[in-house]
């Protein structure tokens, strides 16, 4: 038995930002470039077929990158792409639904609900507790979310409310089941099931709904085309990052949505008032704290 003295030293407090959480953060300023969007085209189309534009306009992107592998596709993968795609699409649908009746701010408030619920999921589904530091920063992230996003006068529960509210339930599933087949299935493959998947059922569910296709409009072409090639872009690299990046930690990453989508709003003539830049501080502080790890000394030994 060899013993390793370098191995008894107590590592210091490390801050792990590698490429997989730097293609999170890229898709997270996407991400929060989105509200404005889809809250101006609800002016001319309904969130069913906005919702299925968008990720058809996704599923042909991401099929001509992934067109050498699709014919390898395996039952796991359907599954896997089903049910991920299940929950983008009751997510995403509640969400634009929502956006008819409440500002996006309102929006984008009950929206970060989901921060908390993915490692609470995430102890319940994958029976894996959450760091202490992570709970931490989950913690931090999420009060500063509050100041980001939070509406001036308060927030009444009316409809739109309650779709966004069941839709954080859904973003907080679909970040899970990602995180479950991550390293079990082909990324491009399962990325194309679950944005045809998403694409599929809201077509489907216009005609029990009741949804008209709108008339043509080049303000609804474009952003859904437009969100579409975003969507695709944003699935490929969330599947990608997540085999190697944990959901609480991705969580955490993807609370930078409203700060991005507050300096977008700032561009086009929004303010930030002071609590909302407080807000954004919380928020990089959560996600630097969540990053740290303070190591135990331990006495570490190799069989020879």
């Amino acid at each position: 038995m060899l013993h390793n003295p370098s191995l008894d030293k107590t590592p210091a407090p490390r801050l792990m930002i590698g490429r997989a959480e730097l293609a999170l953060i890229g898709i997270t300023l996407l991400w929060g470039a989105t509200f404005l969007i889809v809250k101006n085209a609800m002016t001319v189309t309904g969130p069913l077929f906005f919702v299925g534009l968008r990720f058809a306009t996704a599923t042909v992107a991401a099929a001509i990158v992934a067109a050498p592998l699709l014919r390898g596709v395996t039952r796991k993968e359907w599954i896997a792409g089903s049910a991920i795609g299940l929950g983008i699409f009751i997510g995403y649908t509640l969400q634009t639904w929502g956006l008819q009746t409440i500002p996006s701010s309102t929006s984008a408030f009950i929206t970060a609900v989901y921060v908390p619920l993915v490692p609470l999921l995430q102890w319940a589904i994958l029976r894996r507790p959450p760091h202490l530091m992570s709970w931490i920063g989950v913690a931090l992230a999420f009060g500063g979310l509050l100041l980001v996003a939070g509406p001036q006068q308060g927030l009444a529960l009316g409809k739109g409310e309650l779709l966004t509210l069941v839709s954080t339930l859904a973003i907080a599933v679909e970040i899970i089941l990602i995180s479950m087949w991550a390293g079990q299935v082909n990324v491009l493959r399962v990325t194309v099931i679950q944005l045809g998947f998403t694409s599929l059922a809201a077509f489907l569910c216009m005609v029990p709904a009741g949804e008209a296709i709108p008339h043509f409009s080049w303000l609804l072409l474009l952003s859904a085309c437009g969100l579409g090639l975003m969507s695709a872009v944003i699935q490929v690299v969330m599947n990608w990052a997540q085999r190697t990046v944990s959901p609480t930690r991705a969580t955490v990453i993807y609370a930078g949505e409203p700060v991005w989508a507050g300096i977008i709003g700032r561009m086009a003539g929004e303010r930030l008032p002071a609590a909302a830049l407080l807000g954004g501080f919380l928020i990089v502080a959560g996600v630097i704290v969540s990053e740290l790890r303070f190591g135990r000394k331990e006495k570490a030994r190799i069989d020879s």
